[in-house]
């Protein structure tokens, strides 16, 4: 079969380079590459969800998720993010991902230009090039975040919409509320959608997590519970958006999911109405972790900036691809900083979401390879 065969998005977009290596690591390997939490999902939440199991609650649900779900979340916008939305203004989704990808496709058509922060998550540029709409990065400050004046100067009659993530994933970086403040007023004064990712928002070491729908209602704010509860495989995100937006990107939802893991929705629920103790459980050990890291690359001669949240180095390193490839023939899995854009040419991702022994392990290998 030729390559005609298959759309012109499709043969745009490459394998993620984070699944790459993740899967072509030997079973001895230290993973320092996957944003995946070494905690177990926290009992109470299982049980939540071994209960809906035992009580037949494994039927299809509301296409935008359980109502208490939703309510629940309308109850956590208010107090953890300060802007209010109603339960019909919530869908549950399949994940964060999900909740991208329908958010751009029912945005985005051909030829749209998205600004999407490079280096920032993979997933961004394929979702748009997917779309078959043009992605358009934009720098970032010394400290890895967003340069505002840089993402106002690419803004054009083609712009639909621009992607945010504060905390970062690569970098870990976290914009100002001045800054967060900024682009949303950019997207009112433009009449573009800000589509802001904010998975990462518990893990926080300084500063504070400012969400843009407190400044602005031309925004889709995208979350899930995969890092912050540790549900990675639970597959379970969500989107809110004021206006008409839900009602559009519901459409898309249908199609494609119809809807989110009823079981997973239970068990999101007591997430997010049950004790938060395993929340800070979990920053304060990546911290610890994130203090060790960063200094002893330092200390190895590695520039390392130290990243204000979510669970990520972003150190400096030249030849990135060969020094992951390097790397992985001594069984320390990272990503290169090319598989997050061009701008992330002389980087490597580093996770700290493993023990501090596997770190500490990896660390003394890095020294040697690097």
């Amino acid at each position: 079969m030729s390559d005609s065969q298959f759309s012109k998005g499709v043969m745009s977009v490459n394998i993620s380079g984070i699944r790459k290596l993740f899967e072509a690591a030997g079973p001895n390997a230290i993973n320092l590459g996957i944003g995946q939490p070494d905690f177990d999902t926290p009992a109470n939440i299982k049980a939540a969800a071994i209960k809906a199991i035992n009580e037949g609650f494994t039927g299809y649900t509301q296409g935008l998720g359980i109502p208490e779900l939703r309510t629940a979340l309308c109850d956590k916008f208010k107090r953890d993010n300060h802007f209010e939305v109603k339960p019909d203004q919530v869908m549950v989704t399949s994940g964060a991902s999900e909740a991208l990808y329908i958010t751009a496709s029912a945005l985005i058509n051909p030829g749209d230009e998205v600004l999407i922060p490079n280096p920032g998550f993979l997933a961004y540029k394929s979702i748009v090039n997917l779309l078959s709409g043009k992605d358009v990065s934009f720098k970032m400050q010394e400290d890895l975040t967003p340069d505002v004046n840089d993402i106002l100067e690419k803004i054009t009659p083609k712009t639909k919409a621009v992607i945010i993530n504060s905390p970062g994933n690569p970098t870990g970086a976290v914009s100002s509320k001045e800054d967060i403040k900024a682009l949303a007023e950019i997207a009112t004064d433009k009449n573009i959608t800000l589509i802001s990712d904010e998975v990462y928002e518990y893990f926080i070491y300084e500063g504070e997590h400012v969400s843009p729908a407190q400044f602005t209602d031309n925004v889709v704010t995208v979350n899930a519970f995969s890092k912050s509860y540790s549900m990675t495989g639970w597959r379970i995100g969500y989107l809110a958006a004021k206006g008409p937006y839900v009602g559009e990107i519901l459409k898309v939802h249908q199609y494609l999911q119809a809807c989110a893991s009823s079981i997973g929705q239970k068990a999101a629920y007591e997430a997010v109405t049950g004790p938060q103790d395993s929340v800070v459980t979990m920053k304060n050990e990546f911290r610890k972790r994130r203090d060790f890291l960063v200094n002893r690359l330092n200390d190895m001669g590695i520039n390392c900036v130290m990243p204000k949240g979510a669970f990520y180095a972003f150190p400096e390193v030249a030849n990135c691809d060969e020094a992951a490839a390097n790397l992985l023939k001594n069984d320390v899995v990272i990503t290169p900083g090319t598989a997050f854009g061009d701008n992330g040419k002389d980087h490597i991702r580093i996770s700290y979401a493993s023990s501090m022994e596997n770190i500490t392990k990896a660390l003394e290998i890095m020294e040697k390879v690097l």
